[in-house]
């Protein structure tokens, strides 16, 4: 790796107090050069200790700047943090995250040798506080029966090109040459930005050199209301930007199941044998759950119906955010 290399880390946050001072001091000990790299902390006003613990940290460490963000919506920090950024690369953090010892390095190496244009490593999920609750989310969200395909999620052996990353590095050229993240959208802003990349001709790497970190929401409302707000916003994402290529098929799956339930029903009012529809495919689905949880989940230290209510709960707050996402998509047109 090229020791000439500057790294600007972008972080939006809002009332982070219990995790910015992870995530900072995560990149802090990461071994780059601190003379070759920035953090720029976008707050949206934070009403907690959040800027505190930023002004704390910047009193031992001159290259960190807290930016405020007056719009407090996360793709109007990104985009701010892209425009104050001094350097070469942009490195797009969360305050939810944090990264191995040399997560950095490793990365411009493996940039360096797949010739990549963004490139970001393998996200594990954790969280802060061990219970049989947090645990349970915990396992479904780094299982494929989760989240689907999400390979940056599921892990892989190899790297290989994928269509997003986690915290990934960026050319900061590149970034401002697409216009940066879509400030309409208040989710998916970062799958729709690698979407408009790949039409560019953008090579996006995924490597398991390294690992970056993700730390989950620790009860089910949480998790609910986080999920409810991703599926609400997949067909306002494609309506926005008036192109379904802006996701991918796995963004629209708990769609098709909720659907698949509730349709058979709806129609069981007219004729009642389509309700055995929606007993099947919810059979079915119970049962594929059991035996997923079953063969693949770690249960020593979460229990059967811990992980069980984990899945139903991710599965069906994101499905019917989707459906309410889709009343709004025929609504507005």
């Amino acid at each position: 790796m090229s020791n000439s290399k500057t790294l600007s880390v972008v972080i939006p946050c809002f009332n982070e107090e219990n995790y910015i001072g992870n995530c900072v001091l995560s990149l802090l000990s990461n071994g780059f050069p601190a003379s070759q790299m920035e953090i720029l902390i976008v707050d949206g006003m934070s009403k907690d200790g959040t800027r505190g613990i930023v002004n704390e940290l910047n009193k031992s460490n001159s290259q960190i700047r807290l930016i405020d963000n007056s719009k407090k919506k996360t793709p109007f920090a990104l985009n701010l943090g892209i425009e104050n950024a001094k350097n070469e690369y942009i490195l797009i953090a969360s305050a939810h995250s944090s990264f191995d010892e040399g997560y950095i390095s490793a990365l411009f190496a493996e940039m360096e040798k797949y010739k990549a244009d963004v490139i970001g490593g393998v996200m594990e999920t954790k969280v802060q506080n061990l219970t049989p609750t947090s645990k349970a989310i915990k396992e479904v969200l780094s299982n494929k029966f989760g989240v689907g395909n999400a390979l940056f999620r599921t892990g892989i052996k190899e790297a290989m090109e994928v269509d997003t990353v986690p915290f990934g590095i960026y050319k900061t050229k590149l970034l401002k040459e697409v216009g940066g993240y879509n400030l309409q959208l208040i989710r998916n802003h970062d799958i729709e930005l690698s979407k408009r990349l790949l039409k560019k001709g953008v090579k996006i790497m995924l490597t398991p050199a390294t690992k970056c970190y993700y730390y989950a929401r620790e009860s089910y409302a949480k998790l609910a209301q986080n999920n409810y707000r991703n599926g609400k916003w997949n067909l306002l994402t494609v309506f926005i930007t008036k192109d379904f290529n802006s996701l991918s098929l796995r963004h629209f799956i708990p769609l098709v199941f909720v659907l698949s339930i509730l349709l058979p029903l709806l129609f069981s009012l007219l004729y009642f044998p389509f309700i055995y529809l929606s007993l099947f495919t919810f059979t079915f689905y119970l049962l594929a759950l059991i035996s997923v949880t079953i063969k693949t989940v770690n249960l020593q230290q979460t229990t059967f119906f811990h992980v069980l209510r984990a899945f139903v709960t991710l599965h069906f707050s994101y499905g019917m955010g989707s459906l309410l996402g889709l009343f709004g998509y025929f609504k507005k047109r």
